[in-house]
């Protein structure tokens, strides 16, 4: 026989898991999800033409360009529409010598471009088959604000450098766990695309890992998208063995790997 509180537990797992199933994103948009963001849900946060766009520099450090599709990579054959491969355009909304980030398919890069690294990731989703329902209680969550912004970007900063700027807090919701007036975790969006919402900026003060705080930020923000409507995913570096244990322990399952190009140009 279940508790009342079992059975609570039960029928939101279900419409949980039903949420998910109904929203039925279109995952082909995730081979070139800065494009697809930047054209969609946060237009507003762009800069750019038809073939070439980036995010405004004090939003996020990345850059895209209307690449072919999948199956036209695969089968050799350049899709309709498709953007030329010149990149210099995309100089006159990128500042000289800082690095940024292209996703995915990279078409041949100007002379005065540098790689300076790739970074091959997994991107992974959240199913519905492996969903678990409302994260642990017994940690306070609140969500952080704009006031906050400068604490966000030093937690980033001091974790992982180098994929977040003062104004990142603009591109979605964040969530944050406090020790006093200390912020110790925190976790949010990135790149928003048309029923989907990757899940980014998962990082703890060193002072504070191994207490669950990862795993209930990322719970927390995978609910929330869930109930407006939004597929969560993310990207982990494929070399980052412990963050891939702990986001398949929470329901995520790899979709693919995906390249990140770290760039800069002079």
């Amino acid at each position: 026989m279940t508790t009342v509180c079992q059975q609570v537990f039960l029928s939101f797992n279900f419409l949980f898991k039903a949420t998910l199933i109904a929203m039925n994103p279109d995952l082909s948009l995730l081979d070139n999800p800065a494009w697809w963001a930047l054209c969609g849900p946060q237009h507003d946060l762009a800069a750019g033409d038809g073939h070439l766009k980036a995010y405004l520099n004090h939003i996020l450090p990345f850059a895209a360009w209307n690449a072919p599709s999948a199956t036209a990579l695969t089968s050799g054959i350049e899709s309709h529409g498709s953007a030329p491969t010149d990149l210099h355009p995309l100089e006159q909304w990128l500042p000289p010598g800082k690095p940024f980030f292209m996703i995915g398919h990279l078409p041949t890069l100007p002379s005065n471009w540098q790689m300076e690294k790739e970074l091959p990731c997994l991107q992974m989703l959240w199913g519905p088959e492996s969903a678990e329902g409302p994260a642990p209680v017994g940690l306070q969550v609140t969500p952080l604000q704009p006031q906050d912004k400068m604490t966000m970007y030093d937690l980033v900063q001091k974790v992982q450098p180098g994929y977040y700027e003062p104004d990142s807090y603009q591109l979605g919701k964040y969530f944050g766990i406090w020790e006093g007036d200390r912020l110790v975790a925190m976790a949010g969006e990135r790149m928003r695309l048309k029923g989907m919402s990757e899940i980014s900026a998962v990082c703890t003060d060193p002072d504070y890992r191994n207490k669950g705080y990862g795993a209930r930020l990322t719970l927390g923000v995978c609910t929330y998208n869930v109930k407006e409507g939004r597929l969560p995913f993310l990207h982990v570096l494929e070399t980052n063995h412990r963050a891939i244990h702990l986001y398949e322990s929470l329901g995520f399952k790899t979709r693919r790997t995906i390249s990140f190009w770290k760039l800069s140009y002079r």
